[in-house]
């Protein structure tokens, strides 16, 4: 079945024979790119971005996000994504696998962060203008950093890195309603739930089962979506199938069904109404109006 395309680093850096770590300015980057970054994909790797100058629109897993100056976004491995910008786009870009941030950053995980602890979590922010005047020089001189050859450079680049998302996220819970104080056993427990889903929602949907897996009691698991995610474990699996379904259905020219079958649902007409549910539209219509548009 026909997917869209999982971006790695390497390519991008494919000179410097780097797979870890990629920074550019974002004008420079898009130029480089555009064939690639500007249809739809994802990446095996964290991303984040800052607009300096410039409008558009930023689809993130059928979400659309206005770009302009002061956005900022910040993707987890995985998401599916695609831009449309305008001609005078500018900004910075960096991303890093998540071996890369850990080796420099020990003590505080990428996943603690709030824009990255969760799939659910709001991806951007909308910086302001005292926000970008402390924000942009970080991402300068993270990019100074990257074309250097200066001794301990990946440790700087690792600092840089955590000091931004540390900035990012003073930005981010003033816009989001996320608390930075969730329990870390909590987090690590929704993180792990959530990688357990990827991993499995198409042939598992079992919350017990899930519960099991994480050697918790299924009570305790929907507490803890609950606290976190406002939604209980089971519409958190089906949240996962509905999102794979409206991929496949826009990404590839499968029939209906078979994607149905595809996800583990045997009874067409029974994925239909589930589909229906949760988005409003049936499989056919869902499809007919995301390539009218």
């Amino acid at each position: 079945m026909n997917k869209v395309p999982v971006l790695s680093i390497q390519p991008f850096n494919s000179e410097l024979n780097e797979s870890e770590i990629y920074v550019n300015d974002f004008r420079s980057h898009l130029i480089k790119n555009k064939d690639v970054i500007l249809k739809p994909h994802k990446h095996d790797f964290f991303l984040t971005i800052i607009f300096t100058r410039g409008t558009g629109k930023h689809t993130i897993d059928f979400n659309s996000y206005p770009v302009q100056t002061g956005s900022v976004f910040m993707l987890r491995p995985g998401q599916s994504h695609n831009w449309e910008l305008s001609d005078d786009i500018d900004g910075f870009v960096f991303f890093h696998s998540p071996t890369f941030y850990s080796l420099f950053n020990q003590g505080v995980e990428i996943l603690s962060f709030p824009f990255f602890y969760s799939s659910y979590n709001a991806p951007n922010a909308k910086l302001s203008s005292s926000e970008m005047s402390v924000i942009r020089p970080l991402f300068e001189l993270l990019l100074k950093e990257f074309k250097s050859d200066q001794l301990l450079r990946q440790q700087k680049i690792g600092g840089l890195i955590k000091l931004i998302y540390i900035e990012l996220t003073r930005s981010y819970i003033k816009q989001h309603t996320h608390s930075s104080e969730n329990p870390p056993m909590y987090l690590k427990k929704l993180n792990e739930f959530e990688q357990l889903i990827d991993k499995y929602f198409i042939q598992e949907k079992s919350v017990t089962v899930y519960a099991n897996w994480l050697n918790i009691s299924r009570k305790h698991l929907n507490r803890i979506t609950n606290l976190m995610l406002g939604k209980t474990a089971t519409q958190v699996i089906s949240d996962r199938v509905i999102l794979e379904a409206k991929r496949l259905i826009v990404e590839n020219n499968e029939s209906l069904k078979e994607i149905g079958f595809h996800l583990g649902y045997s009874d067409y007409a029974y994925f239909s109404r589930v589909f229906k549910t949760q988005t409003g539209l049936n499989p056919k219509e869902f499809r007919f109006k995301y390539h009218k548009s």
